[in-house]
């Protein structure tokens, strides 16, 4: 009902696509102009229409990959090859397309760059998008909270802003991060290949000791096992916040 309500608040805007970059083979990022824009909190998320010449609609809901900022946000889409509407998104939309937006929405998975820390963020697959815009509003506001990301992918071609967080991780500015490879890893590298366990969550996040805000993100059965193995490893349940996603027509 609470959602319902905010949403009620929220008008529809039509903004228009200035840039696609390609992330991985089936996700691509989506960079709206939208004047006007009011800025958003890391961690929120927009809904998305799209309206057929016939008048048949459909939305879905994407999270904000982008630092909170006016006049523009990015969109990392991953592709359903059974979707309805990720498939527009990733293969036929251009840029000087225009695109139809409502949000920002969500007031509870967010991060604020004047928290002090310590930060834990645990991503599955495409789930690391809000926690993206986490690391990267740490980043533009200079931030010093100490911020782990524990990520886990199928396989090195999956990762997404690969490139990007290399980058943040070598600043030494109190920014680390971790794969977790599910099916296969890097060529010639040994690593260990399997889910989230409790020994690489010890190794590469935070202790319960040092009592970290945790925000987890994924499908719904990795959040729910990643969340069951903090709690079990003395974290705070309170501290701990998630948002799932499941199946959705895409």
């Amino acid at each position: 009902m609470a959602r319902a309500a905010v949403l009620g608040r929220l008008t529809w805007q039509v903004g228009t696509v200035a840039e696609i970059r390609e992330e991985t083979a089936t996700a691509h990022t989506i960079v709206v102009d939208l004047p006007g824009w009011p800025g958003h909190a890391a961690g929120q998320h927009v809904d998305v229409r799209l309206t057929a010449d016939d008048g048949y609609s459909a939305q879905r809901s994407y999270s904000i990959a982008s630092a909170p900022g006016p006049d523009r946000l990015e969109l990392t889409v991953q592709r359903l090859e059974d979707g309805e509407v990720s498939p527009y998104l990733t293969d036929t939309l251009k840029p000087g397309y225009p695109l139809e937006l409502r949000g920002p929405i969500g007031g509870w998975f967010v991060w604020d760059p004047a928290e002090p820390g310590p930060v834990l963020v645990v991503a599955g697959g495409s789930g690391v998008v809000p926690l993206m815009s986490m690391i990267r509003a740490r980043a533009a506001a200079g931030s010093a909270a100490p911020f782990r990301l524990v990520y886990s992918v199928r396989s090195p071609e999956t990762v997404l802003y690969a490139a990007e967080l290399e980058r943040l991780s070598q600043a030494a500015d109190g920014f680390q991060m971790s794969y977790v490879y599910t099916r296969s890893g890097p060529p010639g590298a040994k690593v260990r290949i399997g889910r989230l366990n409790p020994v690489v969550l010890s190794a590469a996040g935070w202790t319960s000791a040092a009592a970290p805000a945790v925000f987890i993100c994924g499908p719904t059965g990795f959040v729910e096992a990643a969340a069951s193995l903090l709690v079990k490893a003395g974290h705070d349940p309170g501290a701990i916040k998630t948002e799932r996603f499941g199946p959705s027509g895409g």
